[in-house]
């Protein structure tokens, strides 16, 4: 792998994200996005009402070339520019990772530059970090806690270091934004579910159906949303005149009030106040105004940044860089569809001072 150069300024990092259905090419230096260019594929798998992997690979491919050439506009820069090329390998769906991890790999390797593996999860941890400049009175220094809430993960980690990670609690079954998909369709409001059923939402009222809080009496902290949407499922057969914006407004109370009581819960415990809330159902403004009213301190990133993307690929792999943690040999790393996030993945890691 090529050695990161000296220079006097923070590295140029161009980070690529093709996890699953939408293709993000992003631009960093430091904690600054320069260029944040996501082709989403909504569009193209709203007629299945999910993702279909084999399409969303073939779409990868068409137009990774394009938005690669629109980051670099959107940054005002050239290949010529490019420091580093970081890259998702996992976890996600196993032929779209092949086509940007792959695509990274030979950028950094035609160009004799560094190339840095990252996983997805840790990509929307870092997200968070380019609120940073814009917000002096704000800290983002470990330990602290991570919420990530999107389509393929509900996960609970306690960051303890920069790449040192410890799993709290995860989803049981449905991650909070297949959830929504699935509630989604039972309401025939459309795909994605989180934007339509948080849109939906805004007209109904919340407390129309009162819905059990799954996972009430437990002594972890992880989530469940099966039970619920099966409870959605039996309200709708059972009430077909219910108000679909009623029973959104009240599913996603629900789901809202799941996740922040688990958070609550682990920081009682945990006695770590801070968190990180990332992923696409970081968007939420249910959940951002729920967040707003605990005790914790929540940072969120941008809402462009909270779904997939390659800007937080490349914030990761400044971190990792700056933090001195560095893997054997990155290039060497294949996609992993399932790939968790804890301290085992990183042992091959060594700490180096640049």
């Amino acid at each position: 792998m090529a050695e990161l150069k000296q220079m006097n300024h923070s590295p140029i990092i161009l980070g690529i994200d093709t996890s699953c259905d939408d293709t993000g090419i992003g631009i960093t230096q430091g904690n600054k996005v320069l260029a944040n260019i996501v082709a989403s594929q909504t569009a193209l798998h709203a007629k299945y009402g999910g993702i279909m992997p084999e399409e969303a690979s073939r779409e990868h491919l068409n137009v990774i070339d394009s938005v690669l050439e629109q980051a670099l506009e959107q940054a005002q820069l050239s290949l010529d520019d490019i420091d580093v090329v970081a890259a998702t390998y996992g976890p996600g769906l196993i032929g779209a990772l092949l086509v940007g991890l792959n695509y990274a790999k030979a950028l950094a390797w035609a160009r004799d530059i560094p190339f840095v593996a990252i996983h997805h999860i840790e990509g929307h941890i870092a997200s968070s970090l380019t609120v940073l400049d814009d917000a002096k009175d704000i800290t983002l220094e470990p330990p602290f806690m991570s919420l990530i809430a999107s389509g393929g993960h509900t996960s609970l980690f306690q960051v303890k270091a920069w790449g040192e990670y410890e799993q709290l609690g995860r989803s049981l079954d449905d991650a909070a934004g297949e959830a929504f998909d699935k509630v989604a369709r039972l309401l025939d409001l459309g795909y994605p579910g989180g934007p339509v059923i948080s849109k939906a939402a805004e007209h109904g009222d919340e407390k129309a159906y009162a819905f059990t809080r799954p996972l009430r009496h437990q002594k972890t902290f992880n989530f469940s949303l099966s039970g619920l949407k099966t409870a959605v499922a039996t309200l709708v057969e059972k009430q077909p005149d219910a108000k679909p914006e009623d029973v959104a407004a009240s599913f996603q109370y629900t789901v809202v009030d799941h996740l922040i009581y688990v958070c609550k819960k682990a920081a009682k415990e945990t006695g770590l106040k801070t968190i990180v809330v990332a992923g696409g159902v970081a968007a939420n403004k249910r959940l951002r105004e729920a967040f707003a009213d605990t005790d914790l301190e929540v940072i969120f990133p941008p809402l462009t940044l909270a779904t997939d993307n390659g800007a937080m690929i490349a914030l990761a792999a400044n971190k990792r860089l700056e933090v001195g943690l560095f893997e054997a040999d990155d290039l060497l790393k294949n996609a992993t569809p399932y790939l968790p996030l804890a301290p085992a993945e990183f042992k091959e890691g060594v700490r180096k001072k640049r």
